[in-house]
């Protein structure tokens, strides 16, 4: 007779546990922190991608913005590496580790491939494009490159640009009249060719990189579940930098807190050349962000600061990237931030 009321008690509670999850609620085991029917506990990420982001104890959020295709594009420089590569573009100063600048790129590379390896635990339809532009690498570095995007099943391709390529649309001077050296005259070069490809892609989100940032595992995981949640709450496209740069701690200013899939995010009105966005977003400030490969302002993206003012841009808490520059540069490394652990996690 106890047998029949235990196993009514729990046809009994199945039943509950399926009709209020068609409400879009979800029983927690206080006891265990046990998410009943589902082998989850409340710590973990239980959001559903293109469906609803669970955020215990806050609840759910119906996705109105589901990703389906993000085309991930990095752009790669690493001609001749010598040992001390440069920090910026136009600075003397030694990356972290001082080693040559390749080395920076792989594990940038193979940091992006794994989180988007572990992103589609998640996104299982999601379709994923790697596209690494190169400007000037070696044949030694392009080989090594090309060797870690041969080994995972993620679409990935090499573009090799040809240095005559948007010579006529690239001012030698910049701003002030000053003449650009030519490490920056490549790096708007390849500014131009990623922008040239998300026209031509046809992708949900476009996630501009440079070839010093290197990974958390779950880094692609949580800018996309914050990207469908955040966009939806807001009902608008966004812009979202994965570095929690240390310069933005420099500075008293007033800012918007949201909390995403497992991250905080705030506002910030500044990031460097690494953000992700719209297809929409592109197409809306298409002259905007063409002009940082035209013309070379100070500080260099102004333009895309000029877009801020405009739209949300959002920066984790703590970071989900390190951007590897020098250790004392304010541009760099993030706070509260295991960069050693990252770093040797992704060694090639």
């Amino acid at each position: 007779m106890k047998n029949k009321i235990s196993n009514k008690k729990s046809f009994l509670s199945k039943l509950f546990i399926k009709l209020i999850r068609k409400f879009g609620y979800e029983v927690i085991d206080q006891a265990n922190l046990q998410i009943q029917g589902i082998d989850k506990t409340a710590n973990e990420n239980v959001s559903q991608s293109g469906i609803k982001s669970i955020t215990v104890p806050l609840g759910s959020t119906k996705i109105k913005n589901s990703i389906n295709s993000l085309c991930i594009i990095i752009k790669s420089h690493t001609p001749g590496d010598v040992k001390g590569a440069k920090v910026m573009l136009d600075q003397n100063k030694q990356r972290i580790y001082e080693l040559p600048k390749i080395e920076y790129t792989l594990r940038t590379i193979n940091s992006i491939i794994k989180s988007c390896e572990y992103a589609k635990k998640y996104f299982k339809n999601l379709d994923i494009n790697i596209i690494v532009t190169d400007d000037k690498s070696n044949s030694e570095n392009i080989e090594r490159i090309s060797k870690i995007l041969n080994q995972t099943s993620l679409k990935t391709k090499i573009v090799n640009l040809d240095e005559k390529e948007f010579i006529n649309e690239i001012n030698s001077k910049d701003i002030n009249g000053n003449e650009v050296s030519k490490n920056m005259i490549s790096c708007m070069r390849n500014i131009l060719k990623s922008i040239q490809i998300s026209q031509e892609e046809n992708s949900d989100l476009f996630y501009f990189l440079e070839d010093d940032y290197v990974h958390t595992k779950n880094a692609i995981t949580e800018m996309l579940f914050s990207y469908e949640k955040l966009s939806t709450q807001l009902e608008r496209d966004l812009f979202l930098c994965p570095a929690d740069y240390p310069y933005l701690y420099s500075n008293i200013e007033n800012t918007k807190i949201f909390y995403g899939n497992q991250r905080h995010w705030r506002i910030v009105k500044e990031t460097l050349l690494t953000f992700l966005t719209s297809k929409n977003m592109i197409k809306k400030y298409l002259n905007d962000l063409k002009m940082m490969g035209k013309i070379r302002h100070h500080p260099f993206e102004l333009k895309l600061h000029k877009i801020y003012e405009k739209e949300f841009c959002l920066s984790p808490i703590p970071s989900l990237a390190m951007h590897a520059t020098n250790i004392n540069s304010i541009y760099g490394l993030p706070p509260n931030f295991d960069w050693k652990k990252i770093w040797d996690e992704n060694d090639v």
